[in-house]
């Protein structure tokens, strides 16, 4: 239920994205807002009670990590649908996570579970070939970097207090981002926080709460099983492209998410 919440509120922050007029400072200013709203709440925790058990490094790390992520989905959305480009950041993005997680977490899955992922993965590739190389490979770039910071996280957060690590994640991830944005449009950031701050404070609202539940998650199953039963968030967005953004080729988008839709139960029957 975490995972699929999560999906849900994930799914919307990048339709958000995907609608900016400028997709590299709406991830600025949404992964900015999200580490301040993060700050303010673990300096309250921290007041009321004691600084949380954060495992820093993992933190620091993921949160380096989220700058090629955003750089590169920015890249993503600009060359394609995103109907078409958001299954396979996530649906690849899932499949090497899961793998990650077994070979570097200790992870087992079963074999049930294992066709699950395979099934929903079969569903993402189908898609991925009704796209041009231009548009797969800049998905396929950001699932690389997906890929990473699960593994990271996965680690980071049994070793943590699972909130307390997702909160100083969104403040490693904003730290980061910052900088990199202040070198390359350190004049834009600004001004455009003034005229997208509604915009940018509802997208970092919903990716702060998705990724907190997703730490959680992380506790209590294996990475793979928890980066792919999020990845439900496709389905969501083959409809969204389709009804909220005109996108073409609806029939195939939408049969190939309800393909990972029928991963995503086996997954869950053989967990």
């Amino acid at each position: 239920m975490l995972a699929l919440l999560a999906a849900v509120l994930h799914a919307f922050w990048n339709l958000i994205v995907k609608k900016s007029t400028d997709r590299r400072l709406a991830l600025w200013g949404q992964f900015t807002i999200g580490g301040a709203l993060s700050a303010v709440a673990l300096l309250v925790w921290t007041l009321s009670t004691s600084m949380p058990d954060i495992a820093w490094k993992w933190a620091l790390i993921s949160g380096a990590t989220h700058v090629p992520y955003l750089m590169l989905l920015s890249r993503a959305y600009d060359r394609g649908d995103f109907s078409m480009s958001y299954p396979i950041v996530r649906g690849a993005g899932a499949l090497a996570a899961a793998a990650g997680g077994v070979l570097f977490l200790n992870d087992t899955l079963s074999i049930t579970s294992t066709l699950g992922i395979l099934i929903a993965v079969l569903g993402l590739f189908i898609l991925a070939k009704s796209g041009s190389w231009h548009v797969v490979g800049a998905a396929i770039a950001v699932a690389s970097t997906i890929a990473i910071y699960s593994v990271v996280d996965g680690h980071g957060t049994r070793q943590s207090q699972p909130i307390a690590y997702a909160l100083a994640l969104n403040i490693a991830a904003a730290l980061f981002v910052s900088l990199f944005t202040a070198i390359n449009s350190r004049k834009l950031m600004i001004p455009t926080l003034r005229r997208q701050w509604k915009t940018m404070g509802t997208a970092g609202i919903f990716s702060t709460i998705a990724y907190t539940l997703i730490m959680i998650a992380y506790r209590h199953a294996p990475v793979g099983y928890v980066a792919s039963l999020r990845e439900s968030s496709v389905v969501i967005a083959a409809f969204a492209g389709w009804k909220m953004l005109d996108e073409g080729d609806h029939k195939k988008r939408i049969t190939s998410a309800a393909i990972v839709l029928v991963g995503l139960v086996v997954l869950v029957v053989g967990s």
